[in-house]
């Protein structure tokens, strides 16, 4: 058995485990009782105060759910809502849930990662939103203000199973003085590989400057399959996946691999970060410092490393040193849809508990996380893509890249599979390049792609080419 198929089983015995230690633990509250003949909730994310997302546990403690609970007291309400919090790896979460969901226990509002959606689904621990609410939730005021796009986040085979909470997007970053340098346009809009390709090979004639850092290999986990593989994929006109069937040794892989080895075997990219823990960390830092001219990232690199007073690789003049572009297709019209550009994005949903019993008013609680009012005050003077439009025109109108990975991105995007098995292939995909970046052809890493996905899928009838 293959390490892929390892973690595979253990993943699936922790999950399948007796539940009963778990199933009530971190809260005074019964979610599916009452409360001195009031209503108890509970809403859980994986966030901590003075931890893990702090910003997102003060948001709910601090002002959602005083302003709840006083709201529901001036309709004559008696409501009590608890926050759950938790500060853990973001697995050792995901099964703590899976746990309780499993003996029908649990938070009535809980936060999930968009790629456990699926899994969640499939296990039957979550059921459809509407299944949950009632047809009344169908009225929220909200659902005019989230796109189909960013909807798709919450939804797994045509059922929407909870409200998105925010997104993001892909782009290339580039360091324009770089660009200067080497005699490249600072508003630079590549049209296809080729143009990065090239761009990249200008910038090897400056002395100390790795042209471009694509993440790739193990060491940088799900950050190579995401500012990687599957842009790349989707620019070739690929997907991961169709259905439960995963796709393996195909063109649009060959041709992503073949990408990498013209990064990393044209010495274009740095290998040794590939292999680093801190490799990722580190190409922030050469960034940052003006030794890496193009860079693959979501609008995170914005946000927060980069962000000029409190990023971990802050830059002083990032507004004006910083250019940003969308990931081509490998030729214009090759990506997924015919289109030029691409992008991927990712984001959490919030669900119901299915087993909740106070379904309206745990519904009336979810939106409340998710009304106009609360994400403006959760964002405060900050900016990031939050799933309301509304929200979006105001508090990105004064960061332009933000408002570019909206209005120009998020079209053009697509979402990881919301499928158990996604964690064992993303693995695969991520070994596949370490494979090129180490010197093996893009043909023999994408066969022994297909083998991994034989051996953790259980055989052909899960695998497409």
């Amino acid at each position: 058995m293959g390490v892929i198929a390892r973690r595979t089983a253990l993943r699936a015995a922790v999950l399948g485990a007796g539940s009963a230690a778990l199933a009530g633990c971190g809260s005074a509250l019964d979610p599916r009782g009452d409360a001195g003949g009031g209503v108890a909730l509970t809403v859980a994310t994986n966030a901590v105060p003075g931890g893990k997302n702090a910003d997102e546990a003060d948001w709910i403690e601090k002002w959602v759910i005083p302003r709840f609970v006083a709201g529901q007291k001036a309709k004559g309400a008696d409501v009590r809502v608890e926050f759950l919090p938790s500060g853990v790896d973001d697995e050792q979460y995901k099964t703590k849930l899976a746990l309780d969901l499993k003996a029908q226990a649990g938070p009535d509002i809980m936060g999930l990662d968009g790629i456990w959606v699926g899994e969640f689904a499939q296990a039957r621990y979550v059921e459809p939103l509407r299944d949950v609410a009632g047809d009344g939730m169908a009225g929220w005021e909200g659902w005019r203000q989230i796109g189909p796009k960013v909807r798709s986040l919450a939804r797994f085979e045509d059922q929407l199973y909870g409200i998105p909470a925010g997104t993001d997007a892909r782009v290339l970053y580039f360091h324009k003085p770089l660009f200067r340098k080497a005699g490249l346009p600072t508003d630079w809009r590549p049209a296809s590989w080729q143009d990065v390709l090239d761009a990249a090979r200008e910038l090897k004639r400056l002395e100390g400057v790795t042209p471009l850092q694509i993440n790739a290999g193990t060491a940088m986990g799900e950050a190579t399959t995401m500012q990687g593989v599957l842009p790349l994929l989707a620019g070739a006109g690929g997907w991961v996946s169709k259905g439960d069937r995963w796709y393996g040794d195909t063109p649009e892989l060959r041709a992503v691999l073949g990408f990498y080895r013209d990064v990393y075997g044209g010495g274009l990219g740095d290998p040794r970060l590939q292999q680093e823990a801190k490799g990722r960390d580190k190409s922030f830092e050469r960034f940052s410092e003006g030794k890496l001219g193009i860079l693959a990232e979501g609008d995170y690199l914005w946000r927060d490393v980069l962000a000029p007073e409190t990023g971990t690789a802050a830059m002083k003049r990032r507004d004006n040193d910083v250019g940003y572009a969308l990931f081509p297709a490998r030729a214009p019209g090759e990506g997924l849809g015919g289109r030029d550009h691409v992008s991927v994005s990712g984001g959490a949903v919030h669900v119901l508990n299915p087993h909740t019993r106070h379904p309206r008013a745990a519904f009336e609680l979810l939106t409340a996380l998710h009304s106009a009012a609360a994400l403006r005050a959760r964002l405060g003077d900050s900016a990031m893509i939050t799933e309301r439009d509304d929200v979006n025109d105001v508090v990105l109108d004064q960061d332009p890249m933000l408002r570019f990975c909206a209005d120009k991105a998020l079209p053009v995007t697509t979402y990881r599979p919301p499928l158990a098995a996604y964690t064992a292939v993303s693995l695969a995909l991520q070994e596949a390049t370490a494979q090129v970046v180490a010197g093996k052809s893009p043909g023999q890493a994408a066969q022994t792609y297909r083998e991994e996905l034989l051996e953790v899928l259980g055989g052909s009838d899960h695998v497409i080419g």
